[in-house]
């Protein structure tokens, strides 16, 4: 069942969407060459410890870090580590923030120096796939409209989206109903409502969607190597349209 907030609960939400915001942002200029993706993930659990919040993805289901940190062909659930990111690598970020009761979750893919062509175009698609789907964020509209629309972007510009993971409600628990595909065909599913907070997280793939999940249970790459980029915010829906909590 999907869980219709208040007004109060969303203002509540907002502090645990500030908190990511301000981690995602600092992350942003501490990216370079030469840095782990552990360094970053330390310095997202002090941002998120600073402020009174909990790390929501630590401990979720035995994930052991704060963040999730993707490099190049990962598309998902990547485990920092004492991996040094290089010129030309791609990291998407993905962090979750608890506090006050409520969660926010977002994500960013990051370029690491000067990356290729095709990875500024993957990173800039993944991106602007989310704005195209959040078009549909909104009570006239049901859900697989936003699915449609992010597929729709994504294929026209020669990517490809993930099928195996999706976006997902969001409030008290990390992961609420609904989930929300990145692929589909339009007018299917829910009817969005004022007071559903939707996580819409398009994932894209250089090549084919295909993927698997290495041998540590959580790393999801591609099967043929492409790059991936991941993009994600936290949306609320209200009565004058979608209000990105995260950005």
């Amino acid at each position: 069942m999907v869980e219709i907030k208040t007004r109060a609960e969303l203002e509540r939400m907002k502090k645990a969407c500030s908190i990511v915001k301000e981690v995602l942002e600092k992350v942003e200029k501490e990216i370079r060459p030469g840095i782990t993706t552990k360094s970053i993930d330390n310095l997202a659990e002090n941002i998120i410890v600073s402020r009174s919040a909990i790390p929501s993805f630590k401990n979720y289901r035995g994930y052991p870090a704060t963040i999730c940190a993707s490099v190049n062909d990962v598309v998902v659930h990547g485990i920092p580590s004492d991996y040094v990111l290089k010129e030309g690598d791609i990291v998407s970020i993905d962090v979750g923030a608890y506090i006050d009761g409520f969660h926010g979750d977002a994500a960013r893919t990051f370029m690491v120096g000067n990356c290729s062509d095709v990875a500024r175009r993957l990173v800039d698609v993944t991106k602007e796939s989310f704005f195209k789907g959040m078009e549909f964020a909104k009570s006239s509209c049901r859900l697989s409209d936003i699915s449609h629309a992010i597929q729709s972007y994504v294929e026209d510009n020669g990517f490809e989206v993930i099928r195996d993971y999706y976006g997902h409600g969001i409030g008290r628990e990390l992961h609420e109903d609904p989930t929300i595909p990145n692929y589909g065909k339009p007018n299917r599913g829910i009817r969005l409502r004022p007071g559903m907070v939707l996580a819409i997280e398009p994932m894209v793939v250089e090549k084919k969607y295909t993927v698997k999940t290495l041998e540590d249970g959580w790393t999801v790459v591609t099967e043929d190597g492409g790059l991936a980029a991941h993009y994600e915010n936290t949306v609320a829906i209200t009565t004058n349209g979608p209000e990105i909590l995260t950005l």
